[in-house]
């Protein structure tokens, strides 16, 4: 049996997530490639996790945010609750 697709909340979370980490990564002035490098992880992920067509591990999440060098849950966070 085929597993069944998320839910659309769960699709539009992921997406929300790949799109914070991408305004962050641009923030930071580096492409896919640099975030990837320093992540441990290859470009095709980096760009599918951003595009919310992936759901990253949380090790790749954790890797991510080092990389990035922000904390884990700001990729959570929901707009306004920023401090």
């Amino acid at each position: 049996m085929p597993p069944t697709p998320p839910p659309d909340w769960v699709l539009t979370r992921r997406r929300a997530v790949g799109e914070r980490i991408r305004t962050t990564r641009r923030s930071r002035r580096l492409t896919q490639e640099a975030l990837a490098e320093l992540a441990g992880l290859d470009r095709q992920s980096i760009n599918r996790i951003e595009g919310g067509l992936a759901s990253p591990r949380l090790d790749n999440l954790l890797r991510i945010a080092h990389a990035l060098d922000v904390p884990t849950a700001s990729f959570f966070e929901e707009p306004g609750q920023e401090d």
